[in-house]
C-alpha cells in the first residue's frame, strides 16, 4: 500500500504511530522522533507546512514519517525494513516539498546515527548538513562541580509563568535568531511546553539584573527513568541575551543548573550541541561533557 498522506492523523492511527515509536526505540536504542516532533504528533491542530505520512501493512501502521515546514524525520518498523518502505516514504516527502531525484528535498533528521539511515540517504543523494551531538557528563562519582559564583548586580531566581513569559521570549529569540528550531519561538511553542508532564518552573532558572531585566535563562529537564536507563537531566535549553555577552553568564548559568539537577538525586545530566560549534563544544568539555551520541540531519 502507498503511504498515504493527511494534515491530521485519526486516534486510532497515532496509538498505531505511538506503538511504532516504542518498538523502534527499543530496537535502535535512540528515539526516532525529536520533542517538536513528538509534540506535533500528539496535537490535533492542521496548520500550514505539517503533514503526516503513513505506511500501512496488514498489521497495522509499518512506517511514518512527518513533515514540519520543510524538516522532517522518518521510522520503519524494525520488523518491516529491508523492503523498501524508508525510500517510500522519503519520497512522498520530497513530493511534498517539491524535491526531485537530483536537487531540492526536505531536511531529514536521523537520530542515533545509524547505518540503515546513512545507506538510505546515500542512495537518494542525500548529504551530511548538520550534525547535532548528544554530550553527557556524570552528576555524582566524577569531577566535583565548581562553585557558582554570580556577576555583581546579577540575581538567579525560577521562572513565573505568566510573568516571564515575554522576556524570557525577547531573549531566546535574540540568542537564537541563527537557529533554525530554537529561534523565532511565539508563547505556542512555550505554553506546549510548559503544559507537558516534565515541567517545573523551579528548574527554569533565570539571571536578571538590578532593574529585573532577563539576562539569560538555563531551561532544565529531567526524563524519567526507562527499562534500560535510570532518570537522567537535560540541559534542555540554555540562552544569553547578546547584549550580555562577556560576563561570564553562560558558564555561572550552566553550573547552576547543573547543581540544581544533582540536588534533585539526578545521577547523570546530557545536553545537545552543534557539532560544529567550537565555543561550545570547548566550554562544555571543560565542564567534564564527552560526546555520547550524535543526530544527523541529512540534505540535498
Amino acid at each position: 500500500m502507498q503511504p498515504q498522506v493527511s494534515d491530521r492523523l485519526a486516534p486510532d492511527v497515532r496509538e498505531q504511530v505511538s506503538a511504532l515509536l516504542d518498538d523502534a526505540t527499543r530496537t535502535d536504542g535512540t528515539p526516532p522522533l525529536s520533542e517538536q516532533f513528538l509534540l506535533n504528533l500528539r496535537g490535533t491542530d492542521e496548520r500550514d507546512g505539517l503533514r503526516h505520512v503513513v505506511s500501512g501493512g496488514p498489521d497495522g501502521v509499518v512506517g511514518y514519517a512527518q513533515l514540519d515546514d520543510g524538516y522532517a524525520e522518518m521510522v520503519v518498523h524494525p520488523d518491516a525494513r529491508g523492503k523498501g518502505t524508508g525510500g517510500e516514504l522519503a519520497a512522498v516527502l520530497e513530493s511534498l516539498v517539491g524535491g526531485d531525484d537530483v536537487d531540492g528535498g526536505p531536511r531529514i533528521w536521523a537520530h542515533g546515527d545509524l547505518p540503515a539511515a546513512a545507506h538510505l540517504a546515500e542512495r537518494r543523494g542525500y548529504r551530511r548538513d548538520r550534525v547535532l551531538w548528544q554530550m553527557r557528563r556524570p552528576l555524582e562519582g566524577g569531577d566535583p562541580l565548581p562553585e557558582v559564583h554570580l556577576p555583581d548586580g546579577v540575581t538567579l531566581r525560577s521562572f513565573v509563568a505568566g510573568r516571564d513569559d515575554e522576556e524570557f521570549l525577547r531573549v531566546n529569540n535574540a540568542a537564537f535568531d541563527w537557529h533554525p528550531e530554537q529561534g523565532g519561538w511565539t508563547h505556542h511553542e512555550l505554553d506546549e511546553r510548559m503544559g507537558e508532564d516534565w515541567f517545573d518552573a523551579a528548574g527554569f532558572l533565570l539571571a536578571t539584573d538590578g532593574d529585573g531585566r532577563l539576562l539569560g535563562y538555563h531551561w532544565t529537564k529531567v526524563h524519567p527513568a526507562t527499562d534500560g536507563e535510570p532518570a537522567i537531566g537535560e540541559v534542555y535549553v540554555l540562552g544569553v541575551d547578546p547584549a550580555a555577552h562577556g560576563k561570564g553568564l553562560g558558564r555561572m548559568l550552566t553550573l547552576a543548573g547543573l547543581r540544581h539537577l544533582r540536588d534533585r538525586g539526578l545521577g547523570a545530566v546530557l545536553l545537545y550541541v552543534e557539532a560544529d560549534n567550537g565555543p561550545a563544544v570547548r566550554v562544555y568539555e571543560r565542564l567534564g561533557f564527552t560526546v555520547h551520541a550524535a543526530d544527523v540531519n541529512y540534505a540535498r
